[in-house]
């Protein structure tokens, strides 16, 4: 997959700020604040940096944690996992393949049949319905 790079003055041009605090800057929504929380239409969730595919609304749950949850993302190849000791925890953050843009964190305590919550900040993603 071809990475996608631009500069920090283009990413500040492309997204709203709170899009760029999250995924630029690794920002973090408050819980139950993001549009897609409890939105369950049929649709494409896609990166908001750059449109990547990266959940379906298939795999969507409420998973009550206060942003949206995935129980799998889109493709093998969609998201990157990295180890994040920030916050004194160690957890698993998840960025797009794509771009490199902070999504959120996974968690082994998801529903079957993979048993995986990808939380995920709604200021990352962009609905395209079906």
């Amino acid at each position: 997959m071809t990475k996608i790079q631009k500069s920090d003055a283009e990413w500040r041009a492309e997204l709203t700020p709170e899009q760029y605090r999250v995924l630029r800057d690794k920002g973090t929504e408050r819980p139950f604040s993001g549009e897609y929380d409890h939105t369950f239409e049929p649709g494409t969730y896609r990166c908001a940096g750059c449109g990547a595919e990266l959940f379906s609304s298939d795999t969507k749950y409420d998973s009550g944690c206060g942003w949206p949850a995935f129980y799998a993302s889109a493709s093998d190849d969609a998201i990157d996992e990295e180890t994040d000791t920030s916050l004194g925890m160690t957890r698993t953050e998840v960025m797009c393949a794509s771009c490199g843009g902070h999504l959120g964190h996974v968690f082994p305590d998801g529903p079957a049949p993979t048993g995986t919550r990808y939380c995920i900040n709604s200021a990352a993603l962009r609905l395209e319905e079906e």
